[in-house]
């Protein structure tokens, strides 16, 4: 079975159980500037987790396109990646632990309508309880009844999900498989923990059963309505379908990594699988409308980059052999994602520059590493001056060591390391809470700017102008938009003027809920190509959705007026990528 019947397969099992499809968002969240990517499903549901209702109903299904890093230096093992896809299915309020369980237990071995995977090689965990919530005898209960037997029913009190300080949070139920030739067989909890670890085992489900809310880090008591938020790797699953032994080894990565090995000199295989799963997640961040720089998303993208450059230099790749394997990736990726297409020659150009910029780092690193090598030692500072003063990746300065055989002083390195990602950390935690914050009076206000100010371009500088990308704080917007011109001042006057007697017009913002043909049919802007989903949210701007100054379908939350925005400013407007230009305001 192939990843795209995988994927095929599971949203229709779903479908015929009531589900509604809703399309993959954005790797960039909408609204919130906690999160730099989407990490998961449940992130672009936050409202409704929370108690919004959705357009599409209670009952939903989708496969959403998901970028993390937190695991970025196991890359090269069985199952990590940096790009992923995850297949998810939600109630909101609707039903809970039972069918959940049923259904997951349904899809993953009935062989008719799901994947016929062998149930005696599956193992789960759950709840162990503590003091904010009672151990979940519950799922353990319905699991046995599903012939799952006690012994491979394991209590832990890390079973729980939450995603922050704040917000619906509660036990989960993971689902593993075994992936060994003979079979585990029954275990300890101590023996399932090594196996675990050593990749015997792979988790390829998650039950999340959202029935408490926690605020400011305790929980409070439970929701009013309790959700449900599953998930499954598609890459995981596959690799578990295919019977291969790792996510490279699936119809989805095999391809690539083969396309790489025949443009290496010198192949190293964990160098192969950095590239291709660095490339493949580059190749999405930049359709979503993010360019390399040296903060935030752009940090993470340009670091993803470098990344696949250094294993690329260590495996001797041919000239141009990143654009050919982004070029496949785009191909292969864009049946599911057909805006990988329609911005190949976007994506490609900001690939080049970036293969460009880093060969002149490159230079510059190599003449310092030269100093340095000439000792007969490389030091632990000298490698961390590499990466701080001169963009060196550390795991470059590492690869030429061990090429000329010249000593690493490797306890230094590890103790700069640890106070590095102990650094790290507190930025990582500040930024990945899940998705559940953005939703104060200001953030909420500079969303609202957003709508007016891309509505304003299009008046100035014609109907091309759309939207390529945003991150809004509660303290300014940035907006990416494609225009291959930079604007001059007479350009940026104008659109402040037009945001700003949008302002003082004092319109109210409105909501309405449509299909995706009725929205297009009212000139509201969006993004009209995702394969999935129908019922969209369009707010618009204007006494009636006839005259509307503004329409674009959005998730929310807005201001209710526009004069409650304030005065609005440019305050840079700048180039990030080619034919893509970035506006920064402020309401004062």
């Amino acid at each position: 079975m192939k990843a795209s019947e995988i994927r095929d397969r599971f949203l229709k099992f779903f479908i015929n159980r009531g589900h509604q499809v809703i399309a993959s968002a954005s790797l960039v969240p909408e609204n919130d500037a906690s999160v730099l990517f989407t990490t998961a499903g449940m992130q672009p549901l936050s409202p409704y987790l929370l108690g919004e209702s959705h357009p599409a109903g209670n009952r939903l299904v989708s496969v959403q396109k998901c970028v993390r890093t937190v695991d970025i230096e196991a890359i090269g093992d069985k199952t990590h990646l940096t790009f992923f896809e995850m297949l998810g299915n939600w109630s909101l309020g609707d039903y809970f632990k039972t069918e959940s369980i049923n259904w997951s237990f349904e899809l993953l071995t009935n062989p008719t309508e799901g994947f016929g995977l062998d149930p005696k090689r599956l193992y789960v965990t759950v709840f162990a309880g503590d003091n904010n919530a009672p151990c979940d005898e519950e799922s353990s209960r319905q699991w046995q009844a599903l012939g799952i037997p006690k012994s491979r029913i394991y209590f832990l009190p890390d079973n729980w999900w939450s995603p922050g300080d704040n917000g619906p949070c509660g036990p989960d139920t993971e689902i593993f498989y075994d992936l060994t030739d003979q079979g585990l067989g029954e275990m300890s909890l101590e023996e399932f923990k090594s196996a675990d670890d050593k990749q015997h085992l792979v988790e390829v489900w998650n039950n999340v059963f959202m029935e408490y809310e926690k605020k400011d880090g305790q929980v409070i008591g439970r929701l009013k309505k309790k959700n449900v938020d599953t998930g499954a790797g598609l890459e995981r699953l596959t690799a578990i379908i295919q019977k291969v032994d790792s996510v490279f080894e699936t119809d989805l990565l095999a391809p690539l990594i083969e396309m790489a090995r025949t443009l290496a000199t010198k192949p190293d295989d964990r160098d192969l699988k950095i590239i291709v799963d660095h490339l493949r997640s580059a190749v999405f961040i930049i359709a979503d409308g993010v360019s390399p720089s040296n903060t935030d998303r752009g940090y993470v993208l340009r670091r993803l980059i470098r990344r696949a450059l250094v294993a690329a230099h260590h495996s001797q790749l041919k000239s141009g052999a990143f654009s050919s394997l982004a070029l496949k990736i785009i191909d292969s990726q864009s049946p599911s994602y057909p805006n990988l297409k329609e911005l190949s020659s976007l994506i490609i150009n900001c690939l080049t520059e970036e293969e460009a910029k880093f060969s002149q780092t490159l230079k510059r690193g190599l003449k310092e590493f030269e100093k340095f090598a000439s000792r007969g030692q490389i030091e632990a500072a000298d490698v961390f001056l590499l990466y701080s003063s001169y963009g060196f990746p550390i795991e470059l300065t590492l690869a030429l060591a061990a090429d000329r055989n010249l000593p690493v002083d490797k306890a230094g390195l590890k103790d700069k390391k640890e106070a590095h990602k102990k650094v790290s950390a507190v930025g990582v935690n500040k930024k990945f809470r899940g998705g559940l914050a953005g939703t104060d009076e200001k953030t909420i206000n500079y969303h609202t700017a957003t709508h007016l100010l891309q509505a304003a371009l299009r008046q100035i500088l014609g109907p091309e102008v759309y939207q390529r990308g945003s991150n809004i704080t509660p303290d300014r917007l940035r907006f990416d938009f494609s225009h291959s011109q930079k604007l001059t001042d007479e350009q940026k006057q104008a659109v402040e003027k037009l945001v700003n007697q949008a302002i003082e017009a004092n319109w109210p913002v409105k909501e309405i809920q449509m299909s995706k043909d009725d929205a297009r049919s009212i000139n509201a802007l969006g993004i009209f190509n995702d394969k999935y989903g129908d019922q969209v949210k369009v707010y618009y701007i204007g006494e009636d959705l006839s005259s509307a100054w503004s329409k674009e379908f959005c998730g929310g939350p807005h201001a209710s007026r526009t004069g409650q925005l304030g005065k609005f400013k440019i305050i840079k407007e700048e180039s990030v990528a080619d034919g893509v230009r970035r506006i920064k305001a402020i309401l004062e």
